[in-house]
């Protein structure tokens, strides 16, 4: 049987569509159609595994959620994204179980900037305004290679503004009581892999 991403018109899938494609069937939802997810390294998924572990060590013991890279959100009526990690603080109405894809916004989004140029543009620019049109209080973009962490917040305009932005250091994250992250640990998550795999011996 095709896959629904195959069976409907360029431009129209919709939401409730993307939600309910088989899991190997991967991509982003962007104005009705499939797009190409960024292509992780283990540098990226190094980072991206730490932040995650942070943030769950710290808000589960606080009566919130945090998820991994495969939580679907339904930021608007065409499209969706995937973030690289997400969690919703205590209060904040959480996705049902069921669901392919939440139209629940999560308190705190992270997404780790690829070198790619395309996925540069995808997380500073495209998602920066969809999450935050989305209602996502709290917008971490994290550039391993610059050796970047900023914390984006969102206003009452419904923009983002800088409320954080370092590069080394144990910092105190805003919006997150309790919660630091130690920067150099966290660059030193992926500074412990080595350039590249050596070749194996014949």
């Amino acid at each position: 049987m095709p896959a629904v991403a195959d069976t409907v018109p360029l431009g129209a899938l919709t939401v409730d569509q993307w939600a309910a494609l088989d899991e190997d069937i991967e991509g982003e939802l962007v104005d009705g159609e499939l797009a190409e997810e960024e292509m992780p390294t283990a540098f990226h998924e190094a980072i991206a595994a730490c932040i995650l572990a942070v943030l769950r060590l710290w808000v589960y013991p606080r009566g919130g959620v945090a998820f991994g890279a495969e939580l679907k959100l339904a930021v608007s009526a065409r499209r969706g994204r995937k973030a690289d990690a997400s969690a919703y603080l205590p209060g904040r109405a959480l996705p049902g179980r069921s669901a392919g894809a939440t139209r629940r916004p999560p308190s705190i989004v992270v997404e780790v900037v690829s070198p790619r140029p395309r996925d540069v543009r995808r997380d500073v620019v495209d998602k920066k305004k969809e999450y935050a049109a989305f209602g996502v209080a709290y917008y971490w973009l994290v550039d391993p290679l610059a050796r970047t962490f900023e914390v984006l917040e969102l206003g009452a305009d419904g923009r983002y503004t800088v409320a954080l932005s370092a590069s080394e250091g144990a910092q105190i994250i805003p919006g997150c009581e309790g919660l630091t992250v130690d920067l150099d640990e966290l660059w030193a998550a992926g500074d412990r892999l080595p350039e590249a795999e050596p070749e194996e011996e014949a």
